[in-house]
């Protein structure tokens, strides 16, 4: 990678941006918060939206080459998370340590069934973004960056949610399976409703990568 190359220097931001909100998703998701009072998710869910902005973002400038080349990075980086928080549980907390053992294993160990959900719900939903995104840039061209956008968000957050909360809350005996329906399907809502909402930084982000790159901005 030339740091030089103004190209080079873009796909490092939006991967630094994007390893980064995945993996403190990862670590903050333990945390449970209500949402206007009807539903319940982990509060990692907030980055998510951003996570796959980002996804789209990539697949724009650097097709699906590059967003394969973050999935791959940022789950192996999450895995080395599990291991690491792994490790960190079995070893013996001080006398002197503010965070004992019991409460460092609630809140990473809950962390643990996250993360293995959110790996195997990343990569399928990670795939299915990548090749609707594409199936929806043959249709539009260059035009229409909202609908392929939205349209592979659409798909993808339906197969990541329900598969990250299945494994996260219903395995482990957190939610019966009216819960995980109830939660899953708010969860899906939300996370569609903030995707629609920012629509408008996905030009935003789209107008600034290319004027950086110093090209003409193609229609939208």
């Amino acid at each position: 990678m030339n740091l030089n190359n103004r190209k080079d220097l873009v796909f490092l931001a939006l991967a630094g941006f994007f390893i980064t909100n995945a993996i403190i998703a990862e670590l903050i998701g333990g945390k449970l918060i209500q949402f206007f009072g009807l539903f319940t998710q982990s509060i990692g869910i907030i980055l998510w939206p951003i996570v796959f902005i980002l996804t789209d973002l990539i697949n724009e400038h650097f097709g699906k080459d590059g967003v394969k080349k973050i999935t791959y990075i940022t789950i192996c980086l999450i895995s080395f998370v599990f291991i690491v928080l792994a490790i960190a549980i079995k070893i013996p907390a001080a006398e002197l340590s503010p965070v004992n053992d019991t409460v460092f294993k609630t809140v990473f160990g809950q962390s643990q069934w996250i993360i293995i959900g959110s790996i195997v719900a990343f990569f399928a939903s990670q795939l299915v973004d990548i090749y609707t995104f594409l199936f929806f840039k043959k249709i539009t061209g260059h035009r229409f960056i909202w609908l392929r956008a939205t349209g592979s968000t659409l798909i993808s957050q339906l197969v990541d949610t329900f598969i990250v909360q299945y494994i996260a809350f219903f395995l482990p005996g957190k939610w019966t399976a009216a819960e995980l329906l109830t939660n899953a399907s708010w969860g899906y809502t939300f996370k569609l409703s903030v995707a629609i909402a920012l629509i408008p930084f996905i030009y935003i982000g789209h107008y600034v990568i290319e004027r950086f790159l110093k090209k003409e901005v193609l229609p939208i």
